[in-house]
């Protein structure tokens, strides 16, 4: 049997505004797991088979394939540790190979650079890609019209203060709708 859950909706005309206004909802109890972002446009036409062209498309369909929220905070995070890993992976593994062969201590720090360096040419290819395919994320969903934010709500009161916080931080289009709880499932 489904029920209906119901949703705060907005359209964001800007990625900070966007932040701003999710980082005032955590502070005013609502949890992240009831903030959740539109796909990027391949996931949108995979899902629901063809390409939408604007967000009022998408918005009210519980089909429309969404994501959690993730930080430009958490995206600098993601890009240092892909710098990161692969440049410790690289180091360790040269100088281990350098000290197991037996060769002078010479030899194993060159082999510690060049595998480090070579570790951080990969790892910050990895990284550009990650700050990339964010972007072009934005940058699409806002050339579609914005960037939609669905905030699952309890209650009347939870609605009202989710109307405050989505309107003092710029959204547009800000609505309730309800759709099938199937629809948050994945």
């Amino acid at each position: 049997m489904s029920h209906t859950v119901r949703e705060a909706v907005a359209v964001f005309h800007s990625e900070t505004d966007l932040e701003e206004a999710i980082d005032d909802l955590e502070s005013h109890g609502f949890d992240r797991a009831e903030i959740s972002l539109l796909a990027g446009e391949d996931t949108v036409e995979a899902k629901l088979g063809h390409l939408y062209t604007r967000v009022d498309e998408v918005e009210d369909n519980p089909e429309a394939p969404r994501l959690s929220f993730v930080s430009k905070q958490s995206i600098h995070e993601a890009e240092s540790a892909a710098i990161g890993f692969p440049l410790y992976i690289g180091a360790t593994t040269a100088t281990g190979i350098a000290v197991a062969a037996g060769g002078p201590i010479s030899v194993a720090i060159g082999a510690a650079v060049l595998g480090g360096s070579l570790g951080g040419i990969l790892g910050g290819l990895l990284a550009a890609w990650i700050g990339t395919e964010h972007a072009l994320t934005i940058e699409n969903q806002l050339g579609h019209g914005g960037l939609v934010l669905w905030v699952r709500t309890r209650d009347a009161a939870h609605e009202a203060k989710a109307r405050d916080i989505l309107g003092k931080h710029g959204a547009t289009d800000i609505h309730i709708h309800e759709v099938p709880d199937w629809a948050l499932e994945s």
